[in-house]
C-alpha cells in the first residue's frame, strides 16, 4: 500500500465515491483553515491505485508545539478494521515525522439514532466493534460529551428528504406550521443572497459564535467555486405589514362595535361581556402593533432583513453551515418560515438529505439547549448520536513535553495574574 499526500481533485473525486463524508472533510474547508492559523494537508491510503482511505489535517503550532486535526474524523470505511489499522500506522509515522504530538478526530461513526418523538429508532450493531478497535489502535476514547465541549458537537439533527413535500410539511410540529403560516400573512419572504448579505448573518451570529466577517466571506469565497454554496434570507415587506395590521385592526374594531350594540340591547348577558372584554385585549394588542408598523415603515421603508442562513451543498446533501435571525423581530416566526423554504427549495431540486447542525443530548433535559433542540426536532428530523472524540499520540516524546508544559504555563499565568 501506498501512503502519501493527494492533490485537492484526488481528493475531491475520492469524496465524492463515498457515503460517509463531511463539508469539514473538504479541500475548501482546509483553504478556509488556512486563513485562520492553520495548515493544512491531504493524506490518502492507496491500494492497486486505488484510494481506499483519506483525510484532511489541519494542523495548528502553538508555543512551539505541533497538535493536528481531523474534523469529523477520517473518510473511510471503520468497520474495515485492516485499513483502520494501516491507515493509522501510517498517519502516526508521518505526523511523527513532521513533529506533530498528536491528532484528535471526531469520526461520523453512528451510536444511536432517535427520531423527532425522543424515542430510539435505531442502535448501531457494529458500534462496540469499531470503538474496540480503535482503542486497540491506540485512539483514546474523551467521552461521551452531552453538549458542545467538542469542537465539533456530538449530536446533529439530520433530516430524510426521501418523502413527499406534503408529508415533509405534516411531519412538522403543529405549532411550527402555524408559525409559518403566520410569517407568509404578516408579509415574510426568503430571497436567495450573495456575499454581499453576509452582513446581516454576522451581526445577526457574532454574540453567540466568535467568527469574524472573514470567516464568513472565506466560507462564501471558496464554496462558491465549486457552487456548494448558498446564502438565503428573509425580509419582512414594511408596507405589506403595515397594511395587514391595519386591516386586523379594523377587524377587531368592527367586532367590537358590534358587541357594544348588542351589550347595549341584553346589558345583563355575560357571556357577550366576557367575548367583548376579550374583543378589547385584541383591540389594544393590533393598536399598538399599529403604532410599531407604522414606525417599522418609516425606518425601513424598503423592508428589514429578519433572519439568515449559510448552507452548503455537497452531492445530495446540504448542511446548513451557520444561521441566525434578528432577535427584534423574533414574533414574526421568520426562521421557521426560512427552513421550511430551504425543505422546499432542495427537495424539488432532488436532494436527499438535510443536515441542520448541531443539538445537545435530547435524551438529557438541560434548559439551556432545550429551545435549540426543540426547534431542530420540530421539523421532523432526527438526532443522530456520533461516538465523540478520540486522540491519537503521534510524538510521544513532544506530547509528554507538552503535557508538562502547560501545567507549568497555567501555574506561571496564575501567577502573574494575581
Amino acid at each position: 500500500m501506498e501512503f502519501r499526500e493527494l492533490t485537492n481533485q484526488e481528493f475531491i473525486n475520492f469524496i465524492t465515491n463515498c457515503p460517509l463524508k463531511s463539508i469539514y472533510q473538504t479541500p475548501e474547508y482546509g483553504f478556509i483553515m488556512n486563513n485562520h492559523g492553520f495548515d493544512s494537508i491531504i493524506l490518502g491510503l492507496i491500494k492497486d491505485n486505488i484510494i481506499k482511505a483519506a483525510s484532511l489535517i489541519l494542523i495548528k503550532k502553538e508555543e512551539g508545539f505541533k497538535y493536528a486535526y481531523a474534523p469529523r474524523g477520517f473518510i473511510l470505511d471503520y468497520e474495515d478494521f485492516y485499513i483502520l489499522k494501516n491507515f493509522t500506522n501510517n498517519l502516526k509515522n508521518y505526523l511523527s515525522n513532521l513533529g506533530v504530538m498528536g491528532i484528535k478526530i471526531n469520526p461520523l461513526i453512528i451510536r444511536n439514532i432517535y427520531d423527532f418523538n425522543k424515542q430510539l429508532s435505531y442502535k448501531n450493531p457494529k458500534y462496540e466493534l469499531i470503538y474496540e478497535a480503535l482503542k486497540q489502535n491506540n485512539y483514546y476514547h474523551l467521552g461521551y460529551n452531552n453538549f458542545f465541549e467538542a469542537l465539533k458537537p456530538r449530536f446533529e439533527a439530520i433530516l430524510d428528504l426521501n418523502i413527499s413535500i406534503n408529508e415533509l410539511f405534516k411531519n412538522i410540529k403543529k405549532e411550527y406550521r402555524t408559525k409559518i403560516r403566520s410569517a407568509i400573512r404578516n408579509g415574510i419572504k426568503v430571497y436567495k443572497g450573495n456575499i454581499n448579505d453576509l452582513t446581516y448573518l454576522y451581526n445577526f451570529t457574532k454574540e453567540k459564535y466568535k467568527r469574524e466577517l472573514n470567516y464568513f466571506k472565506d466560507c462564501y469565497g471558496y464554496f462558491y467555486k465549486r457552487n456548494m454554496i448558498d446564502l438565503y434570507y428573509t425580509k419582512l415587506d414594511t408596507k405589506a405589514y403595515l397594511q395587514i395590521i391595519q386591516k386586523k385592526l379594523n377587524y377587531y374594531d368592527q367586532q367590537a362595535n358590534y358587541l357594544n350594540e348588542i351589550i347595549m340591547k341584553k346589558r345583563n348577558n355575560k357571556k357577550i361581556i366576557t367575548k367583548k372584554i376579550n374583543m378589547d385585549k385584541y383591540l389594544n394588542k393590533y393598536r399598538n402593533e399599529l403604532v410599531k408598523a407604522t414606525n417599522l415603515l418609516r425606518t425601513y421603508p424598503d423592508g428589514v432583513i429578519t433572519s439568515c442562513l449559510l448552507l452548503i451543498k455537497q452531492d445530495k446533501e446540504i448542511t446548513i453551515l451557520i444561521d441566525g435571525y434578528d432577535k427584534k423581530f423574533k414574533s414574526l416566526n421568520s426562521k421557521h418560515l426560512l427552513i421550511w423554504q430551504i425543505i422546499d427549495i432542495y427537495k424539488n431540486q432532488g436532494y436527499t438529505k438535510f443536515n441542520l447542525g448541531g443539538m445537545s443530548n435530547l435524551t438529557i433535559d438541560d434548559k439551556k439547549y432545550n429551545g435549540l433542540d426543540e426547534f431542530k426536532l420540530g421539523f421532523g428530523s432526527k438526532m443522530y448520536e456520533y461516538a465523540g472524540d478520540f486522540e491519537l499520540v503521534t510524538h510521544k516524546r513532544n506530547y509528554n513535553l507538552y503535557r508538562n508544559y502547560v501545567p507549568l504555563k497555567n501555574l506561571i499565568k496564575s501567577k502573574l495574574i494575581k
